[in-house]
């Protein structure tokens, strides 16, 4: 069996489910796919979200209804009769709903969790109503009941041997040839939903594969592979068509948006080997991560993270940077969720370059009781795999750096504008 997994982009129109059925429709294996929300859906559910939790419950229901109307125009386009998708959501509207308007917003990561978990849910009824009046058989499986996991909200880790018994209980490929389910999300040993990280559907494509040893995972994007760099950002990109499990890795940890961080992991331990394929072009190779490959990559690779901040640490009585301090310090760093991509350190200080998120002030008021703290806000993180001081010099033209380090075949940059 192979594991197909679509992204928003994939399905953020009509015209876009509808070349899924065609790809799936060529697919002679046993299939399992995995599908996102719609386009910015759980962007939307965010803003919900933050109504919700302010108590704004009129305003949480009115973005509600811009999200509702968004799938239903999604359906008038696909179905020829409309009331197959209408009547395949609405019961899930209903429960957002009154999720809302009864619920008390008091943990934002449990709710986050309960509330934008459903866009995927919604997202996948309507694949699979659609899939069936193509003709495509179909089981339709909620994650929610199958993905066990801790109860790290918003970020959860998946436990492997509960998810198996029961992903391997509900999936009998002799009833059907094609299941579809949610990716992102999942539950807790309790039956709390979870959900895995932003852009986690990936994650789910390979512990899927994982669990039930495919043959293969496909991730379907709107870019002919992997890249040498964000088109968006750089000009004159190259495909990568092979790349190992390390490259992958290396390129994850910096920031690729290509591979969430947790997806090489399952699907090299059982040697599966994960395709990147362009949803445009079903037909051209895209790239592929295994085991290992022809040559090694002998192009630069950039990666530039954006919405950076520096983080210096000096203690308040000019004493050293110790080990115990580190060790508290990254405890802080653990607790509240800070993605490091940089480390400096000296005698009497340490800098972390970390994402600017929500729980981040916190942080900073914990480090101000035992350290002065300074920062600096809008910062750029480029990592470039494959250095050498004429693309140095390309990229970092007419910025200032704040910290660059080298390594023999690494440059990691925090630069702005000046």
């Amino acid at each position: 069996m192979i594991v197909y997994k679509f992204g928003g982009a994939s399905v953020k129109s009509s015209d876009g489910i509808k070349n899924i059925s065609k790809i799936v429709s060529l697919v002679k294996e046993d299939l399992f796919i995995v599908v996102s929300a719609m386009g910015k859906t759980t962007n939307a559910m965010e803003e919900v979200l933050d109504f919700f939790m302010k108590a704004d419950k009129e305003s949480a229901l009115k973005k509600m209804e811009e999200v509702e109307k968004y799938h239903y125009e999604i359906i008038g386009e696909l179905f020829e009769n409309k009331t197959i998708g209408e009547n395949a959501v609405k019961p899930l509207f209903d429960e957002l709903k009154d999720l809302i308007t009864t619920g008390v917003g008091t943990d934002y990561d449990r709710w986050y969790d309960r509330l934008v978990s459903y866009g995927e849910v919604i997202s996948t009824k309507i694949v699979s109503e659609f899939l069936l009046t193509q003709g495509v058989h179909n089981s339709w499986l909620d994650m929610r009941q199958l993905l066990v996991t801790d109860s790290n909200f918003r970020e959860a880790n998946v436990h492997m041997i509960e998810s198996e018994k029961r992903l391997r209980a509900a999936v009998d490929f002799k009833q059907s040839k094609v299941f579809i389910g949610q990716g992102f999300i999942g539950t807790n040993m309790q039956g709390a939903p979870t959900t895995l990280g932003r852009e986690g559907s990936d994650y789910t494509a390979a512990v899927v594969g994982n669990l039930l040893n495919a043959e293969s995972v496909s991730i379907w994007k709107d870019v002919p592979g992997i890249l040498n760099a964000d088109p968006r950002i750089f000009p004159d990109t190259v495909l990568i068509p092979e790349l190992t499990y390390m490259d992958a890795v290396e390129l994850a940890y910096s920031g690729a948006q290509i591979i969430h961080p947790k997806t090489i992991k399952p699907l090299e331990n059982k040697s599966i080997p994960l395709y990147v394929r362009p949803f445009g072009n079903p037909s051209e190779a895209g790239s592929v991560i295994k085991s290992s490959t022809s040559k090694p990559i002998d192009i630069p690779v950039l990666i530039l993270k954006k919405n950076q901040m520096l983080v210096t640490l000096r203690p308040l009585d000019f004493s050293f940077i110790l080990e115990e301090s580190l060790t508290w310090i990254f405890t802080v760093v653990e607790k509240y969720r800070l993605k490091v991509g940089l480390i400096q350190s000296s005698a009497i200080s340490i800098s972390i370059c970390v994402d600017n998120n929500r729980y981040l002030q916190r942080a900073l008021d914990e480090f101000a009781n035992d350290y002065k703290v300074s920062y600096n806000t809008d910062l750029e993180l480029l990592t470039i795999r494959g250095t050498n001081p004429e693309i140095i010099e390309q990229t970092t033209h007419g910025r200032e750096i704040l910290v660059q380090q080298n390594t023999r075949r690494i440059a990691r940059i925090l630069m702005r504008e000046k």
